[in-house]
């Protein structure tokens, strides 16, 4: 695996952008994108934009942050520290979605801007709980998904939304086509909930060409934090100037080792783990 270069001591690393919500439990949201960034040799800034209660076992509740103090955070990092790649996870409601799209078009990040934005669109968590309010969906579509350089849906939110039940090859390039349509540059249609061959395989759409990115499938129950994971290493790649397709690369074998490094926590699912990293 082409590892991405570590900063020496006393120099200033990349940065990287993750807005999104936490994770009491530490094993998804922001506490999975920091962990991923930190063994990237990225420096994560953060604005949280919801603070939830959860556990191995499951979300119990969330809280909001004001729209716009979610939006003063971005402002207040790009405007400072500065960022070479921004992602986002759980946006909880519309109004925090809007407010960051403008704040995003404010500083420049996303598609049409020199910094590009990972949109993860979370919507709930990997045990089924609500992590976005039932109307933000269509924010997600409309304002969402137009400002993403690249789109990052598990199979779940794919079929929230774009309708489409992926099941096989041609199912998944369809579901690329439309989230591809609804405006991101680039989309992800992730493999990894296709749990039919020993093979988990990442369909990327450019609105031309679609590529596949396919690793071994890791036979594991705690992938507690997979997705974010996998988002914040592309959001990483990304921000050392690596283009989308190698970036996607890079993040898919990341993924998999953090898979294969995974631990027990809890009663339920325990999380993907980046620290092989360590002892790599």
């Amino acid at each position: 695996m082409n590892l991405l270069p570590l900063t020496p001591d006393g120099e200033t690393p990349v940065r990287a952008l993750t807005i999104a919500g936490t994770d009491s439990g530490g094993g998804a949201g922001i506490q999975a994108d920091s962990r991923t960034m930190a063994m990237c040799g990225v420096h994560a800034c953060v604005a949280v934009a919801a603070v939830t209660v959860q556990n191995s076992v499951g979300v119990s509740g969330f809280h909001e942050i004001p729209a716009e103090t979610v939006a003063d955070q971005v402002r207040s990092v790009v405007g400072d520290i500065g960022v070479s790649a921004a992602k986002t996870g759980m946006l909880a409601s519309t109004a925090i979605i809007e407010a960051v799209a403008g704040v995003c078009d404010e500083v420049g990040i996303g598609r049409d801007h020199e910094i590009p934005l990972v949109v993860d669109p979370v919507c709930a968590s990997m045990h089924g709980d609500p992590l976005l309010h039932a109307e933000a969906l269509e924010a997600v579509r409309t304002t969402l998904l137009p400002i993403a350089t690249v789109v990052t849906p598990n199979l779940d939110e794919v079929r929230l939304i774009t309708g489409i039940e992926v099941v096989d090859d041609a199912s998944a390039r369809r579901a690329a086509e439309a989230l591809h349509g609804l405006g991101a540059q680039w989309a992800v249609v992730k493999g990894g909930h296709l749990r039919t061959s020993e093979f988990s395989t990442d369909l990327l759409f450019d609105g031309d060409t679609f590529t596949e990115f396919t690793t071994p499938r890791i036979h594991t129950g705690n992938d507690h934090g997979g997705g974010d994971t996998l988002a914040a290493a592309l959001a990483c790649a990304l921000a050392h100037g690596r283009s989308v397709p190698e970036a996607l690369a890079f993040a898919k074998d990341w993924v998999t080792k953090c898979l294969a490094a995974s631990y027990d926590l809890g009663a339920g699912h325990g999380p993907v783990s980046p620290l092989w990293r360590l002892h790599a």
